[in-house]
Order: C-alpha cells, then structure tokens, then sequence
C-alpha cells in the first residue's frame, strides 16, 4: 500500500508535465497578486513559468498577515476564447507570525486571461490552504486577483 501511496503521485506529476497540449499564450510572468488576509499565501508577488505548454509552475511571496512563500504547479486547459483559459493545480507553502510557523499544502483552481494586443495577465482564483502546523486549520476563503506583466 505503501508504495501506490508514493507511485502514484509520481505518475500523476510525470503526466502533467508531459503534456503538449497548447494551453498558454506567454511562456512567463510577474505582477501583483492581490488576495485577501485569511491565508498565508494572500497579497505578495507571484511568478508563473511555463515549463511545457500545458503546465506551469508559480511562485508566490506573500506579506499579508502572515509572511509566507509557496509553490504550485499548475495544468491550463484552454476556452474558445482566445487568451482565456482555465486551471487548477496544488502545491505546498510556509509562513511566518508571531513566531509561529505555519506549513501545509494548498489546491488552486481559477481563471486565467492573456490580453492579446498588451503584455499583461490577469488571473482570478480561490486557492483554499490547510494548515498542518502549528494546529491543523482549514483556509477556504483564499480568493485573489493577480496582475502580471508577460514574457513571451
């Protein structure tokens, strides 16, 4: 059991990262995310890499009421919509207050739209976190709006 319990997720991420369906409009960018106090993982600075064109992997460093930094990897699916697409992924994050740390991991789902005639992102999401230390704590009121500026 142990051993489909590590394999598995294994497989899934060698899945995600292989695949080549096109499903991005820009290769990389950076802005400001903007995100209410509730998680750890709120307003800061977020970075989003596009390693094939499906998968993307995101950085955030966060200053709301908590100090914090994370990692998610992230699969886009496209709309008709040009510049439009949808995703959803997960990840893991540690945070700062008080002198407390606070780690977990974190699920993202949300909207992603590339403006076609501007370098500009937008990206609407609810990404909920659970805290494992110091106590265990669900966070589903993790919404944000994050505008980045694009490199093709």
């Amino acid at each position: 059991m142990k051993r489909i319990s590590i394999t598995l997720p294994v497989i899934l991420l060698v899945m995600l990262l292989c695949q080549q369906a096109s499903a991005q409009d820009y290769r990389l960018a950076g802005g400001v995310r903007l995100g209410n106090s509730s998680p750890t993982l709120s307003t800061g600075i977020s970075v989003k890499y596009f390693a094939t064109d499906k998968t993307a992997l995101e950085g955030i460093v966060s200053w709301g009421n908590r100090f914090g930094f994370g990692g998610l990897l992230e699969v886009h699916n496209k709309f008709n919509t040009p510049g439009l697409s949808w995703f959803l992924g997960g990840g893991a994050y540690v945070g700062f207050e008080d002198g407390d740390t606070y780690l977990g991991p974190t699920g993202i789902v949300g909207l992603d739209y590339k403006f076609t005639n501007a370098p500009v992102n937008l990206s609407l999401d609810w990404k909920p976190e659970l805290d494992i230390l110091p106590d265990i704590n669900f966070v589903p009121d993790a919404f944000a709006l994050t505008i980045r500026f694009t490199l093709k």
